[in-house]
């Protein structure tokens, strides 16, 4: 079982930076990949980056690629997702998922657990 926090959103400028961080329980944190997903109002929840167990992997949604890098420190149990060069379109709750196994991946479905979310809001 693992239970996932997220902190680091909130309101910024377009063009501004927010890093995310997501703290999970649990002895064994490598041993799960992790990803971060996004649902905007009236939208469906969206894949934005995955790293895997050891974090030598990494996989970005397109809108992602070039200003956000998704990180993880495993001795604190965290990951981090840095995002710069924000725009408006960008403003979701952000959410993060272990899935159990180290291996990453895209798919929403194979993530077993989920944190609550942080609310980012990208102002023009």
């Amino acid at each position: 079982q693992v239970q996932l926090v997220e902190s680091g959103g909130g309101l910024v400028q377009a063009g501004g930076s927010l890093r995310l961080s997501c703290a999970a329980s649990g002895r064994t944190f490598s041993s799960y990949a992790v990803g971060w997903f996004r649902q905007a109002p009236g939208k469906e929840r969206e894949f934005v980056a995955c790293i895997s167990g050891r974090g030598g992997s990494t996989d970005y949604a397109d809108s992602a690629k070039g200003r956000f890098t998704i990180s993880r420190d495993n001795a604190k149990n965290t990951v981090y997702l840095q995002m710069n060069s924000l725009k408006p379109e960008d403003t979701a709750v952000y959410y993060c998922a272990a899935k159990t196994g180290p291996i990453a991946t895209p798919l929403l479905p194979r993530y077993d657990y989920w944190g609550q979310g942080t609310q980012v809001t990208v102002s023009s």
